[in-house]
């Protein structure tokens, strides 16, 4: 075996012209890790990526596919990797490299490459029982609290007058609250009220009520709920692909299912849990493209160049981003129930951008970045940016149908009294948006009024504001929970276990993501899109439950740390520690964690179970002693 950075052979090692020229060609491939010789089996991912049944493993050697292509690893070799199919830099012809290597080379397992079917099945049964746990908790006692709660007064009742109307009237009379409770719907107008978020989110909450009526709290909170629960499985699914790992895939979807400002939003029919929900699934169809586009781009260029040929400078194209256009249609979605998902769209663009342009850099593209510009990201952003603004658009279809809808009929009526009609050239109808757009984006700037439980953003992280939504007055009578003084109080506050242990863990999500860690940079996006904009927008009214948006991103950096000090999460490029490990530290079931990695995983995933149990009576309205309420509010500003 050649010793890394020489071309000689060690003393009494083996090695012939072919074997020689085999190492030559992975060490130029960038693929060949120091260490004694000597091949391992790579397998798949837990969900059988790549499956062969009834094929063998395919066994290559470098480092494992987790370490990501060079441009992501920051090898000191990628400057010096030849063009594919080329012979620079070398005495002797080079076999073009095959689409394993390039597979392998790009962060993808091997086409032969097989999952054990424990692991298989282990990828399945943990995000499954943990999504089950969560909905159980979700749905259990959903019709307490029997009123409507903080926002609930606007979405549930906007969300029975679309199904109603067709668009949000308004409800004048004072006692409306009352009366909706009641079964009496009477207080609802034609006349249509302002209202300030798009209606996507609207007529998911309206799905519950069609299905179990809108007198009861089952009926407004069933589909936030359902959404809650759902959340929870993909993200353990997302952690399981990310980081090939059961063990960390079922790990976050237990911390998302204990976390209570998803738990407490999960069951309050407010907008925030679908906004966080379709953004998630962005991020699982941005991840997907990841991978379709890498093994279409190995495909294509091992067969560019099988018969000898360079590659050309600009590298194969990879065909339509389906998944792109999946995520385009969730982000659409998101954009729909908020416009904060209008960012998702932006850095999630700009990642999958990022990842092309990695990509082509590592096989060999000479034209690299030219390449992800033109070949990939202009593909890319047509898939997704045209597919969300359709879907964005597409949600306001009940807008569009309904003349009495808000302002639908600004334009019209201004050209009918005869006056000027700015933007005249438009048609009536997508004037008359445009004009409602902008009334909207004025109120969300300029919301400034003052609000006993506003949080800035910079708080958040560490949940030092949470929003109070239930406070009973009159409180429960003394007989109700045996004390002198009874509470039944709801607030908006994420598990202290994953939130502080999550902002300590952000560290090491930054250190990882430096070492250009692709997986690093997903939580990072996550954060980037759903958290880093309120920062700009600190000047207006805003919450801490708005937080329930990148809790899934929170968790996946806190499991990413976890997994790195237990050693299933590697740094890019680590060298093996032993002939089974692949590099990449375990994640394919190979490494062993170490006691005291146990023990660290142990404690914060105890830790949150008990802090869930301990704060369940003020996550879900339970009546409690004023004592033993007053015993949760750990710091001054909780109350």
């Amino acid at each position: 075996m050649t010793e890394p950075g020489t071309d000689r052979e060690p003393p009494g090692e083996p090695g012939g012209p072919e074997v020689r020229r085999v190492q030559l060609r992975d060490r130029l491939a960038g693929m060949t890790p120091p260490g004694p010789p000597g091949n391992h089996a790579l397998a798949t991912s837990p969900d059988g990526t790549g499956d062969a049944p009834g094929r063998p493993a395919a066994r290559l050697s470098g480092p494992g596919p987790e370490t990501g292509p060079p441009l992501e690893r920051g090898s000191a070799a990628d400057d010096e990797a030849p063009e594919a199919g080329s012979g620079r830099g070398t005495d002797e012809p080079v076999t073009p490299p095959t689409e394993d290597e390039l597979r392998v080379r790009l962060g993808l397992r091997p086409l032969a490459a097989r999952t054990d079917p424990a692991t298989l099945l282990w990828g399945w049964v943990g995000p499954l029982a943990v999504a089950t746990l969560a909905a159980v908790v979700r749905l259990v006692g959903l019709t307490h609290p029997g009123r409507l709660i903080f926002d609930e007064t606007y979405y549930v009742k906007e969300a029975f007058s679309l199904l109603t109307l067709g668009y949000e009237g308004d409800w004048p009379a004072e006692d409306a609250n009352a009366r909706f409770l009641a079964g009496d719907y009477s207080a609802l107008s034609t006349e249509a009220d302002y209202v300030v978020h798009p209606a996507v989110g609207k007529w998911m909450i309206a799905l519950g009520i069609q299905l179990f009526g809108a007198d009861n709290g089952t009926g407004w909170r069933f589909s936030g709920a359902v959404v809650g629960a759902l959340s929870v499985l993909l993200l353990a699914r997302v952690a399981t692909r990310m980081f090939r790992s059961p063990l960390l895939g079922t790990t976050a979807g237990l911390l998302l299912a204990l976390d209570g400002i998803h738990l407490t939003l999960s069951r309050t029919a407010l907008l925030d849990i679908f906004l966080s929900f379709w953004v998630l699934v962005g991020l699982w169809f941005v991840l997907r493209d990841r991978e379709s586009s890498r093994a279409a781009l190995a495909r294509r260029v091992a067969a560019e160049t099988a018969s000898g040929r360079t590659l050309s400078a600009w590298g194969p194209r990879v065909g339509p981003r389906w998944w792109l256009v999946g995520a385009g249609a969730a982000l659409g979605l998101a954009s729909g129930v908020k416009w904060s998902g209008i960012y998702a769209v932006a850095v999630l663009g700009v990642l999958a951008f990022a990842w092309d342009v990695a990509a082509r850099r590592a096989v060999g593209t000479r034209l690299w970045l030219g390449s992800g510009v033109f070949r990939g990201g202009l593909p890319a952003f047509v898939a997704l940016v045209p597919t969300a603004a359709l879907t964005y658009v597409a949600g306001w279809f009940s807008w569009f149908v309904q003349p009495d809808a808000y302002r639908r009929q600004w334009a019209a009526d201004l050209r009918a009294a005869g006056d000027v009609v700015p933007r005249g050239w438009l048609p009536d109808a997508v004037n008359s948006w445009w004009e409602y757009h902008l009334v909207m984006w004025q109120f969300h700037n300029n919301l400034d009024s003052e609000h006993t439980y506003e949080a800035h953003p910079a708080g958040w992280l560490l949940q030092l504001r949470p929003t109070s939504m239930y406070w009973p007055d009159p409180a429960p009578p003394p007989e109700a929970c045996g004390a002198e003084r009874c509470v039944e109080a709801i607030v908006a506050l994420g598990n202290p276990a994953v939130w502080w242990a999550g902002a300590a863990a952000l560290l090491v999500v930054v250190y990882l993501a430096a070492r250009r860690d692709w997986r690093a940079w997903a939580v990072l996006a996550g954060y980037g899109a759903m958290y880093v904009p309120w920062l700009f927008y600190s000047h207006r009214t805003i919450f801490t439950f708005y937080s329930v948006a990148f809790v899934p991103y929170v968790v996946l950096g806190l499991v990413m740390a976890l997994g790195w000090v237990m050693g299933i999460v590697r740094p890019p490029g680590a060298a093996p520690v032993g002939p089974d490990d692949d590099g990449d530290g375990g994640v394919d079931g190979t490494g062993s964690p170490t006691p005291l990695a146990w023990v660290v995983l142990a404690l914060v995933v105890g830790l949150t179970v008990a802090l869930f149990v301990f704060f369940w009576p003020v996550w879900t309205g339970r009546t409690i002693a004023y004592d033993a309420w007053l015993l949760r509010m750990w710091l001054p500003r909780w109350v």
